[in-house]
């Protein structure tokens, strides 16, 4: 009996996925929504226009509409860009293992499971790009992956690249207590952990430059590293360095290396930032901060400050916020950003921390992050203000397509819980969790 509700239901879905494809040539136009487009005032009763998974324009009440467009009456509602996460693990991601505490050729992306129901709550929390990481316990742990939360089962599906291109994703990198541990070959000390980091850089240096020498004749070229590869295109900018670091006195010793290496960073935690934010401001780094109300569990955390959005902003630094998720639940990235407000912090750098400067830290900001024509249709629905309390993400939309629409039983359990909500799903669209619903009626 089972199968043959998946047989109906995989005939369904393919139907809607036709559908779905087909809506895609189609304009659609969605009309009367309060519209905070992050690049631009306001909007209070706008129109956004989408076609072919991109924004044709966005406007007010007076912008010309295709005749042939689908309209959706969004009227009472706020519409914004879709979230950018920073820094995640949501997929639960496994990066270097206890071998050694330097491990750059590690690739995050070989231990995503698409099927976590986390990957689902992110959805319902709004958040249409995510940067996953593997964890802080090494001083580099690994290659990062930017995924789009489009719909899909397969890690190709949901990769953030152009076409033909290797997936797009930074370089995790820590220090602090994390990746400090008492045996060798880990740090004992703070001094020992930046030592090991130098010095791998020194041999990426080394390795860059037996490969330009080479120039490209495979009798010269050194023998194969991954790791030196990955640290590469760290040196020559292609790969972005993101770093976990809490105190004061570690966040100085990663500009320090940054300035001795030359290599892109963005700040994550950076729990002290409010004592720092002029020399963070000065190094022209940008920040990822988690804003949390109920801190503790680590000591170097002990200084944490909700203010530390409104000093970064004050100094100038570009600064977006992350979940880390699971430490911050995916579906309250948004309340985030109303605590940096609540402590300080502008309203607009506060909802484009959530959006455009964390594109801008991705260096994704061509993309996504704003509501302007050319870029992605990435954009939420909400049933209110964003920094309100009694809020509700209603539906998340990626490329122009809907991913989530919290009418819909099955999605109304990711974003609210309930028995099952913490199930990762074992097939497609969590066909499970439609059982008894009015699609099987």
């Amino acid at each position: 009996m089972r199968s043959s509700i998946y047989i109906q239901c995989f005939g369904v879905v393919s139907s809607l996925i036709g559908l779905s494809l087909a809506a895609q040539e189609r304009p659609q136009a969605f009309i009367g929504a309060r519209i905070l487009p992050m690049e631009g005032a306001e909007i209070p009763n706008g129109v956004l226009v989408v076609q072919k998974g991109k924004i044709l324009a966005v406007g007010g009440s007076n912008l010309a509409i295709p005749g042939d467009a689908e309209r959706h009456d969004v009227s009472g509602r706020t519409l914004m860009p879709g979230l950018v996460d920073t820094h995640s693990h949501i997929g639960m991601p496994e990066g270097a293992d206890g071998s050694a505490p330097l491990q750059p050729d590690v690739r995050v992306l070989d231990s995503v499971n698409l099927r976590s129901a986390s990957v689902s709550k992110a959805r319902a929390g709004g958040i249409t790009t995510v940067n996953v990481m593997p964890g802080s316990g090494h001083l580099l742990s690994g290659q990062t992956i930017y995924l789009k939360l489009r719909s899909g089962q397969d890690l190709d599906q949901l990769e953030f690249n152009a076409p033909g291109a290797a997936p797009l994703g930074g370089m995790k990198m820590a220090n602090g207590t994390n990746p400090r541990r008492a045996a060798a070959p880990f740090p004992g000390t703070r001094g020992k952990s930046a030592s090991l980091v130098r010095e791998q850089f020194v041999k990426a240096q080394d390795y860059q430059k037996k490969l330009k020498e080479a120039g490209g004749d495979p009798k010269k070229l050194p023998a194969r590293d991954l790791g030196m590869e990955a640290l590469v295109e760290v040196l020559e900018g292609r790969r972005v360095v993101h770093h976990h670091t809490h105190r004061h006195d570690d966040v100085l010793t990663v500009l320090r290396l940054q300035k001795e290496f030359g290599f892109k960073v963005v700040l994550h935690h950076v729990s002290e930032a409010w004592m720092i934010a002029d020399e963070i401001a000065k190094s022209g780094d940008g920040a990822s901060i988690i804003v949390i109300d109920s801190p503790g569990g680590k000591l170097e955390t002990k200084d944490l400050r909700m203010t530390n959005g409104a000093a970064l902003e004050k100094a100038g630094v570009l600064t977006a916020f992350h979940t880390d998720d699971p430490i911050t639940d995916s579906r309250w990235l948004m309340r985030s950003a109303a605590l940096a407000v609540r402590a300080g912090m502008g309203r607009q750098k506060a909802l484009e921390g959530l959006t455009l400067s964390g594109a801008k830290l991705l260096d994704l900001q061509d993309r996504i992050g704003s509501l302007k024509p050319g870029k992605d249709a990435d954009f939420l629905l909400l049933s209110g203000d964003p920094l309100s309390v009694y809020t509700h993400v209603e539906e998340t939309w990626v490329e122009g397509r809907k991913v989530f629409d919290r009418s819909l039983a099955k999605d109304h359990l990711y974003a609210a819980g309930g028995y099952g909500a913490s199930h990762d799903s074992a097939l497609p669209f969590d066909l499970l969790a439609l059982e008894g619903t009015e699609m099987f009626q």
